[in-house]
C-alpha cells in the first residue's frame, strides 16, 4: 500500500476514534476504562501517523 494511502487510512482510523469518545464521553454513564482504551489507540494512532510523516520528508 503507497505510504499516502496509509496515512490517508491512519487518519479516518484516527478521527472515528475521535468520533466515538467524543460520543462515550457525552453519554451520563461513561465507562471509563472503555473511554481510556479509546484514547490509548487514538494516540497510539496519533504516533505512528506522526512517525511516518516525519520518515516521508
Amino acid at each position: 500500500m503507497p505510504l499516502q494511502n496509509h496515512l490517508s487510512e491512519l487518519e479516518r482510523k484516527h478521527e472515528a476514534l475521535e468520533r466515538e469518545i467524543h460520543d462515550a464521553a457525552a453519554r451520563p454513564s461513561a465507562d471509563t476504562t472503555r473511554l481510556a482504551e479509546l484514547k490509548r489507540r487514538k494516540l497510539q494512532l496519533k504516533d505512528e501517523i506522526y512517525r511516518l510523516k516525519r520518515t516521508a520528508h
